[in-house]
């Protein structure tokens, strides 16, 4: 039999006060003591509670800051609040100043709060989530209240477009969570942003840790809207989003424990209390048949082309967010534990490893001897190729996400200051730099014709001289707003031209020596994906639905496509390059598909479904090899024998 706590007490004072509709009090201190004496099956003996539910915030967007600041008034004028939850997209767009911004407001909440980030914190972030974690010390939270544990977690996507996934880290680390708990029946409420569903490239993985264990709901956002869900055989609710509109003000959900029930309540601050919109009975869900199970991933397109072969395949156990390197017969590749490692080309052996103090999403380069990258610990570091021994490093002020390149005997790399920089290869000293970018910088630069190009946070595509960091050019889409920006796109160049597409779904032709615009346009609604023939005479650019397309270089006006090829893929927001060797042009898709094209016809020459998370962009050893890298911390070589 349950005891009384010092907050059931007061729950029973609130019970007590709490007037029903008809100004009734005693049915509901009659329930409550019935909760604390009478044990529910498949729920702890807990009396009652509530918290409060606060989801996408996004703090940054128009009048964010000012609603998130009355729900918290609110909340902390509210009685019989035991806790907060907030399920994520705190910010617009994950900076450092949105986040502390949210961090003061929330840390106004008179009671505890519990915190995720969502999709904008980790998509946008200029620290590739190291902030976040900063900030709150965690980026995910386990507790335990009124005989249930509470356990959030998220689901990225980190740094890249693409659904969300859940990092092998993270699902090891609720694995255990789970497994670690005193007593694994407790009932279990799981908090995360995405649903879970396959808007999460691999949402089983986490659903069936979930239904073995004794999960009674789980709780989400991102939707912006209440929602009573399902997730196979486990309740799923779904909260507004705190922001207000035209038509409704800004609120949260006020949630109540009571036995076996879990009731919401939207609260719109300064407004009349609204009735109970849900509730959900809280149960054992372990023995239900499942009705409405989702289809696992299907891998029979490898059937249909049997001549790739994984030729290997290393497991890192943590998200890989950056694409492989190579140096002579290594492979080199960073991932998110802060480790650089080098494998052997053809067997994936370990040659050796590098660890840092923060985790890595950017994509090394490997020239001259040397191994170049940034961290999120706000170093560029080089090692020595062949033995990954550290050789010198520049240390900054700010967490760098951005990737480098080395072009004779010069390191040039963007950062989250703005700042680009260049320096000398062999000793690490700044040859200069450029404060020219107002945002973070995120892509890999590109040299051509004396000038170095690049896009950064703020709308803009910049190009520098080479040799002095001088201002030669800069180029703005017209689109307003900071996420249309072209920043994740590779751009690349050929014909006195450069080229890039960006998240306004437009494909554009600049100028190399002006930065004139010489034509642009949205006919094939394309997304940041794109690449160039090794001779410089084809443009390929992946649209975001199941197409690919050539187009001819030299056409001085928009120019009509050589090919158009359907892949079939679906629907594809993968940011990665499409890459070309020995003729074949290669590509990942968010859902881990390989493909290779005829770069002269866009024939496909074959697919293999590698995984189901994002494959970044793919790096071909030749017409036939292609190494890769993926969401799940995988590297491998992908090997394709038979005719072309």
């Amino acid at each position: 039999m349950a005891r009384a706590t010092a907050n059931d007490v007061a729950m029973c004072y609130w019970a007590w006060t709490w007037k029903t509709p008809r100004g009734h009090r005693w049915p509901e201190l009659l329930c409550f003591w019935l909760c604390l004496l009478l044990p529910v099956p498949g729920f702890a003996a807990t009396g009652l509670f509530r918290f409060a539910w606060l989801s996408d915030t996004h703090v940054g967007s128009s009048n964010a800051v000012e609603d998130l600041r009355v729900s918290v008034q609110d909340i902390n004028s509210t009685p019989g609040l035991s806790f907060v939850i907030v399920s994520g997209d705190i910010t617009e767009y994950g900076s450092r100043e949105q986040l502390g911004l949210a961090k003061r407001v929330l840390d106004e909440l008179s009671i505890p709060y519990h915190i995720i980030p969502g999709n904008h914190d980790t998509k946008w972030s200029e620290s590739g989530g190291c902030d976040f974690r900063l900030l709150w010390q965690n980026d995910r939270f386990a507790f335990e209240f009124g005989g249930c544990r509470f356990i959030g977690m998220h689901q990225g996507p980190l740094m890249k477009m693409g659904d969300g996934h859940w990092a092998p880290q993270d699902v090891r680390w609720l694995e255990a969570t789970l497994k670690q708990m005193p007593d694994t029946n407790e009932p279990v409420v799981f908090v995360t942003h995405y649903p879970v569903n396959d808007t999460i490239d691999n949402w089983y993985l986490v659903l069936d840790l979930l239904r073995r264990s004794n999960t009674q709901v789980v709780l989400c956002g991102h939707g912006h809207a209440n929602r009573n869900l399902a997730f196979e055989t486990i309740p799923g609710v779904m909260g507004r989003s705190n922001l207000g509109t035209s038509r409704r003000p800004a609120g949260f959900n006020l949630v109540q424990v009571q036995g076996g029930t879990m009731t919401f309540t939207e609260r719109l601050p300064g407004a009349a209390p609204l009735e109970p919109w849900l509730s959900v009975a809280l149960r054992d869900h372990r023995t239900d048949k499942c009705t409405n199970q989702l289809a696992r991933p299907d891998f029979s397109v490898n059937d249909r082309y049997a001549g790739v072969r994984e030729r290997w395949i290393h497991e890192t156990g943590y998200t890989i967010a950056s694409s492989p390197a190579r140096w002579k017969h290594s492979v080199i590749a960073a991932d998110t534990s802060g480790t650089v490692r080098a494998l052997a080309l053809g067997s994936g052996t370990p040659r050796w490893t590098f660890t840092t103090s923060s985790p890595i999403v950017s994509t090394p380069a490997a020239a001259q001897g040397r191994v170049i990258f940034a961290g999120t610990d706000g170093v560029v570091y080089a090692l020595n190729a062949e033995t990954g021994v550290h050789v010198w490093h520049f240390d900054t002020a700010r967490p760098i996400v951005a990737s480098p390149i080395i072009h004779s005997s010069r390191v040039y790399i963007g950062s989250s200051q703005g700042l680009f920089r260049a320096l000398d290869l062999r000793s690490g000293k700044l040859l200069w730099q450029s404060d020219v970018a107002t945002g973070f910088v995120e892509s890999r630069p590109l040299l051509y014709e004396g000038k170095v190009i690049f896009a950064a946070w703020d709308q803009h595509l910049y190009a520098l001289n080479e040799g002095t960091g001088e201002l030669a050019w800069t180029w703005h889409g017209g689109q307003p707003g900071v996420l249309y920006s072209p920043a994740a796109c590779w751009p690349v160049a050929a014909k006195d031209k450069v080229f890039i597409v960006a998240p306004d779904r437009k494909m554009t032709a600049l100028s190399a020596s002006t930065g004139d615009q010489l034509w642009r346009t949205g006919d094939y609604v394309v997304r940041e994906s794109i690449g160039l023939s090794a001779n410089g005479s084809r443009l390929y650019v992946r649209a975001m639905n199941d197409f690919f397309y050539a187009f001819p270089t030299a056409a001085s006006q928009q120019p009509a496509p050589l090919w158009k090829c359907n892949a079939h893929f679906g629907y594809d927001i993968n940011p990665a390059s499409l890459v070309e060797k020995g003729g074949v042009v290669f590509y990942g898709t968010k859902n881990g598909l390989v493909f290779a094209l005829d770069g002269k016809t866009g024939t496909i020459l074959w697919r293999h479904k590698f995984g189901v998370g994002l494959i970044n962009t793919l790096l071909p050893i030749s017409a036939s090899q292609v190494l890769l890298t993926d969401s799940d911390g995988r590297i491998a070589l992908l090997e394709h024998h038979g005719k072309r």
